[in-house]
């Protein structure tokens, strides 16, 4: 599942904040990564620049990966790109072209650091794309301070749908080779929005269905622990009641999350990356990096 892995760079110290979980990936998966700058049409004069960067990095990446598993004969693919065009539409191009299986990405532009904003590279990429993808936060500061890995501690949340357990797959190979504590996350809503002729009305469910469904969550929550338990991750689980979108973003600061994995849909299904979907304000609202998987038609 993620036997290549494209990282697309901007030159930036920003853009490089993907390079440590990447070489990690690389390391303990056997990954092959496919470094990637994208040279707009009004750049082209700097293509040469842009070919020495990348270079750079490729060899550089090698270097670590090599320095990490020192003694451990292991392929170590690292490929140099660089391309001309419109960034988004190359690395989207790119990566369907060549049977990416992951892409890494800042959710900066080259201004600097922004909340996951809507105008960068990173959300048109995410808009459009069908290949899993891990939003690395851009917090340089915070970044350089914490050397604990971004896979240490993973928040699961599942919906007791096939559409958001897509994301298990993922859990399982990166639990079967890295050392990570995962904990799964069941909120039950205890009400609904409906629009009615004076605006938006907030009906409340009786306690008794909330109740009911927060005791069908205990045994599903525990099947999925048992598939995901490995010689090397340590399960938990959490059932709490309300907006499902606060609920994350709240355990996520509780248990100092440093990832989220979501499937990219809402309850009626995906044929788009639908906005106002509870995996849209997690991205747009939390502080943690996530990994994003797009609910197939097959699960539809």
């Amino acid at each position: 599942m993620f036997k290549k892995i494209l990282i697309p760079l901007d030159g930036s110290e920003l853009g490089e904040l993907t390079l440590p979980c990447t070489e990690e990936l690389a390391g303990e998966l056997d990954s092959q990564v496919d470094l990637v700058c994208v040279c707009e049409p009004a750049e082209h004069k700097y293509h040469h620049m842009a070919q020495l960067y990348i270079e750079k990095v490729a060899e550089e990446v090698r270097g670590r990966i090599k320095a990490s598993y020192a003694g451990e004969t292991k392929p170590i693919q690292v490929k140099p790109v660089v391309l001309s065009g419109k960034p988004a539409s190359e690395i989207i191009d790119y990566a369907e072209k060549n049977n990416i299986d992951l892409i890494v990405m800042t959710s900066h532009g080259r201004s600097g650091p922004k909340p996951w904003d809507l105008g960068s590279t990173a959300h048109k990429v995410i808009e459009r794309i069908s290949k899993p993808i891990l939003l690395v936060r851009a917090d340089l500061t915070n970044r350089k301070e914490n050397k604990e890995s971004i896979f240490s501690n993973i928040l699961v949340p599942l919906d007791d749908s096939e559409h958001g357990e897509v994301v298990l797959p993922y859990i399982k190979e990166l639990t079967n080779k890295l050392k990570s504590k995962v904990i799964l996350l069941r909120v039950i809503t205890s009400g609904y929005h409906v629009h009615t002729i004076g605006g938006l009305d907030y009906i409340s469910l009786p306690e008794t269905q909330v109740e009911r469904m927060k005791a069908e969550a205990s045994p599903y929550l525990t099947k999925i622990s048992h598939e995901l338990e490995s010689a090397r991750a340590v399960v938990s689980s959490e059932i709490r009641t309300g907006d499902a979108a606060e609920k994350i973003l709240k355990l996520a600061d509780e248990k100092n999350a440093h990832l989220i994995t979501m499937s990219t849909h809402g309850h009626s299904g995906i044929e788009r990356w639908a906005l106002g979907s509870v995996t849209h304000k997690v991205l747009h609202n939390g502080k943690t990096s996530l990994l994003l998987v797009r609910a197939s038609a097959a699960t539809a």
